[in-house]
């Protein structure tokens, strides 16, 4: 049967969003080919003219999330600056569906374990989004890049942990102190 020109592109951008909503959601290692193919409406059969191995799929996956939200975090900064960012990051929203919110959250253990052209790709993403974080701060003092990979790390951190003990209070406390700390960070370094 032949497909109308630009089928495979289609069929292959599907696979790589559902594996990237499916990672998020239930991690790299718990979420099998035939799972993705199933939400992606396709056959198992037709993973492989789209990707090597899963290996590869997790590559492609995670470089289109962190392009996609690299997108959103500029915008958010253009729209709001980093105050902006910081509320939506440690927001309930956020915490409470890994499966469409940021990828180094979601994956973080799982991406320190995966080959090193995947820990390229995750690491170009994250340089992206250090780099629009480091040019919302004023350039008047310090490192700017430094300033924004704290920001970035306390951000993950304080996420990952609210996210351990969702459903208690402190869930809901580590998100508000975590928060106060970025716009300390943020105000401290940059008046």
């Amino acid at each position: 049967m032949r497909y109308e020109k630009g089928h495979k592109d289609a069929s292959s951008q599907r696979i790589m969003e559902v594996a990237g909503t499916r990672f998020r959601s239930d991690g790299i290692a718990a979420t099998g080919l035939a799972a993705i193919m199933s939400d992606a409406g396709l056959t198992n059969g037709a993973f492989y003219p789209h990707f090597k191995s899963k290996a590869d799929l997790v590559r492609e996956s995670v470089a289109a999330a962190m392009e996609d939200q690299s997108q959103q975090l500029q915008q958010m900064i253009a729209e709001g600056g980093l105050e902006a960012a910081i509320a939506a990051y440690l927001s309930p929203e956020h915490r409470d569906n890994p499966q469409i919110g940021c990828t180094l959250s979601a994956l973080l253990p799982e991406l320190a374990r995966q080959p090193l052209d995947t820990r390229k790709v995750y690491m170009e993403g994250l340089l992206k989004a250090v780099g629009a974080m480091a040019s919302a701060l004023p350039a008047d003092s310090g490192d700017s890049e430094e300033v924004a990979i704290a920001l970035y790390a306390m951000l993950i951190g304080a996420l990952q942990l609210a996210r351990a003990v969702n459903g208690t209070p402190l869930s809901e406390r580590i998100l508000k102190t975590g928060a106060d700390a970025a716009r300390e960070l943020v105000r401290r370094d940059h008046p």
